[in-house]
Parts: C-alpha cells; structure tokens; sequence
C-alpha cells in the first residue's frame, strides 16, 4: 500500500486500499492502525482535510475496527541508531 506524508504533529503518513477497504495511519510513535472497511469517499475526505489529526478523531478512530501494530524499522536504521546511542553494543 503506498503511503502519502501527512503534515501533522501526531501522523507520520496514511495509505488507503481502495480494494480492500483498509486504511492505513502510520503515527511518528512507530504504531500503526489499520482500520477496516472504511468506504472510499471517508479516505478521500480524509486525505482532502485541512487537518486529517482532527477528521481521523471525529470520523475514523471510533467509527472503524482497527488492528493496532508497530511500524518495522528499517535494519539499517536500527543499526545506525544503534551506533549513534550505543545500544547492542556488548561491554567486554
């Protein structure tokens, strides 16, 4: 599912499957909801809002079953966190 940036303090992007139904909010916290079975028209408003954090909240976040997950960091910015703070790092 291909994912649009969205310009607010609480979401990172979204993406919806017009297919399934599913659309999906990737949050900067790393948690990821997707919500089922949510019609077309609510994704296109969604996307369209001046501020999508405050449709998400009155249209979406309890209109909607959701299935809450992590966002998977990429090794190789894991691995670069890991080097800058220090973690994984075994003391010998």
């Amino acid at each position: 599912m291909d994912h649009r940036p969205l310009n607010t303090d609480r979401m990172r992007s979204a993406g919806y499957d017009e297919r399934s139904e599913h659309l999906e909010i990737r949050f900067h916290n790393g948690e990821t909801k997707t919500y089922r079975r949510v019609p077309l028209e609510v994704a296109r408003r969604f996307f369209a809002s001046p501020n999508p954090a405050s449709f998400w909240e009155d249209r979406i976040a309890e209109e909607y079953p959701a299935v809450t997950g992590r966002t998977p960091v990429a090794d190789d910015a894991q691995r670069k966190l890991d080097d800058l703070f220090g973690r994984g790092k075994k003391d010998g």
